[in-house]
């Protein structure tokens, strides 16, 4: 019995529909979990514009926000989260033409990474088709991405440009907030309460049995 929703195994990435547009918007809202206040994108040609392109799946395509590298090819994200995420997957869309980046390398909780530190083994890689629309998803190994707290994007390269451009980043996955003491607390105590009335009544039943 065949399902008509099977994908072929194997695959790093998938083409999403167009029309689940508004599901993939769901999915896709990590960027309201980002502390956007501490992004830094390291060689952005304008200060700031890094972290435009962590924005609503359905203004992915509005190009007035973009990042453009600066001296060369490479962009260095630091994106730090407000509480941790299990994150799923990614879409990366950059212009139709040599300044679509050619390669993602991804690092977790590796807070205020610069260059030198990309020589370090990335956490994941992926080679990225060019991708002006936002249909290609990238998906992370979750295992490996199951407790994030700040994510660094590299790219590395792209089709040939002097310079990179990237109009969007699309984070998917699962967000928690960061666990708080007092909060613990709480909880904790409030569940002796109920199980300690629970044991007096039955307690009582018991007696009243024997």
């Amino acid at each position: 019995m065949s399902h008509g929703h099977s994908h072929s195994g194997g695959c790093e990435h998938e083409a999403l529909g167009i029309e689940n547009e508004l599901e993939i918007g769901i999915h896709y809202s990590l960027y309201e979990k980002i502390d956007m206040n501490n992004v830094e994108c390291l060689n952005e040609e304008l200060e700031g514009s890094g972290k435009t392109v962590f924005k609503p799946y359905n203004e992915r395509l509005n190009h007035d926000k973009f990042v453009k590298s600066d001296a060369d090819e490479e962009l260095l994200f630091n994106i730090p989260f407000t509480g941790n995420v299990k994150l799923k997957g990614i879409i990366i869309i950059g212009a139709d033409d040599e300044t679509h980046p050619k390669k993602m390398r991804l690092f977790k909780n590796r807070p205020k990474m610069t260059f030198d530190d990309t020589a370090l083994p990335a956490d994941q890689e992926f080679s990225l088709e060019k991708d002006a629309n936002g249909v290609i998803e990238y998906s992370t190994k979750v295992v490996t991405f199951a407790n994030v707290h700040h994510l660094s994007l590299h790219v590395p390269a792209n089709y040939g440009g002097e310079n990179t451009t990237v109009y969007y980043i699309g984070l998917k996955g699962e967000f928690s907030e960061a666990h708080h003491h007092g909060v613990t607390i709480c909880t904790y105590e409030a569940r002796p309460n109920v199980s300690d009335h629970k044991n007096n009544v039955f307690d009582s039943v018991n007696h009243q049995i024997q």
